[in-house]
């Protein structure tokens, strides 16, 4: 059960309400872990390329006399990031922008050669935490689910999206097996009603699971997965960010992340795999012995992914699933992004 009580949903860092419910403190996950896999050093620049509520980056600077250039996609998190700005006005900046456009980002700052990348992927705490913004299916609020204020919203999806492509999203995406039935109640809904709150929604889909939980969770967990994934292409946005990490990472640098659920976890896992050497493997699209093997462009950390700590667990339930995965850049050249070779999921056409 997560602190928002929404059994299921995997977010990154947890935020403690008090009794007049207010947010206090954000709790990163494996901080400690990610600092050890990232050894901040003194007169090092590191980018963070998912700032959220600034756990990370705060530790780093605090870690080291170094610099951290960080992103994020959500205006709310660079508004509520300026008195950090303030506080280490030298050492740090913020950006606006996807962490799939990190290289772009680097060079602009002229930092097209950093000595680490932590990259904390999915969805925040605070984002869960704040009805107006659409993920949570425990409180009322406009069905949006965009991490920017930029696109296409869950409603305008649900309400113009054919059944069998609303399908598609919440199977791939949410491994819903009872995906076309839940596409089916949704279009039969919108007829008579377009969908725009969110309890609207996990109404909908309970009514297909007959109000049962499912493994223990509310039965529009899946659902909601698949649609925030969908319409933030999370999974599109982190094999490119990885790619980017691998462009400007130099000889030595780190690459460390944290993920939530095993869709992005086996995308990590991958690309690791094929850029440290461990897997050698054709394209799909010509044969293996035309494929050139590229040099190991990592050397992996870890071989298991580090998990939370049960005295971690017992302080931020949020961190259940998360795990982290690390790396060492080598000197070997970049190797191109195919996103079919790293087998990054999409829903049927």
């Amino acid at each position: 059960m997560t602190r928002d009580g929404a059994p299921g949903v995997a977010a990154r860092g947890s935020t403690d309400i008090t009794s007049d419910g207010q947010r206090t403190r954000h709790i990163p996950v494996l901080l400690s872990e990610v600092l050890e896999s990232l050894a901040p050093t003194d007169g090092e620049l590191y980018i963070d390329g998912t700032f959220g509520a600034g756990g990370y980056t705060r530790a780093i600077l605090a870690a080291a006399n170094c610099r951290v250039l960080a992103l994020d996609r959500d205006i709310t998190a660079i508004e509520s990031a300026k008195p950090m700005c303030e506080e280490f006005a030298d050492r740090f900046q913020l950006v606006l922008s996807p962490f799939s456009q990190l290289a772009e980002v680097a060079q602009d700052h002229s930092a097209m050669s950093v000595d680490g990348v932590v990259l904390d992927i999915g969805i925040s705490s605070m984002q869960i935490d704040q009805p107006e913004r659409g993920f949570s299916f425990q409180h009322d609020g406009p069905l949006d689910m965009r991490m920017s204020a930029d696109g296409e919203s869950a409603a305008d999806f649900l309400n113009s999206a054919e059944e069998e492509t609303i399908a598609n999203v919440i199977y791939t995406y949410g491994e819903e097996h009872k995906s076309r039935s839940i596409a089916r109640a949704i279009v039969r809904a919108r007829t008579i009603t377009p969908l725009s709150r969110t309890l609207e929604l996990a109404d909908v889909v309970s009514r297909v699971f007959h109000g049962r939980k499912i493994d223990g969770r509310h039965p529009a967990t899946r659902t909601f997965q698949a649609l925030r994934i969908y319409i933030n292409d999370e999974l599109g946005e982190l094999a490119q960010a990885l790619s980017a990490a691998e462009k400007i990472l130099k000889p030595g640098g780190r690459l460390v992340v944290v993920s939530f659920h095993s869709l992005e976890d086996r995308i990590v896992k991958r690309f690791l795999t094929q850029r440290s050497g461990k897997e050698q493997r054709g394209s799909r699209h010509l044969p293996e012995q035309l494929i050139k093997s590229d040099a190991p462009s990592f050397r992996i950390i870890n071989s298991r992914p580090l998990t939370p700590s049960k005295g971690e667990l017992d302080l931020n339930p949020r961190a259940r699933s998360a795990r982290l995965r690390a790396a060492i850049r080598t000197d070997a050249p970049v190797h191109g992004l195919d996103l079919d070779d790293l087998e990054v999921p999409r829903p049927k056409s």
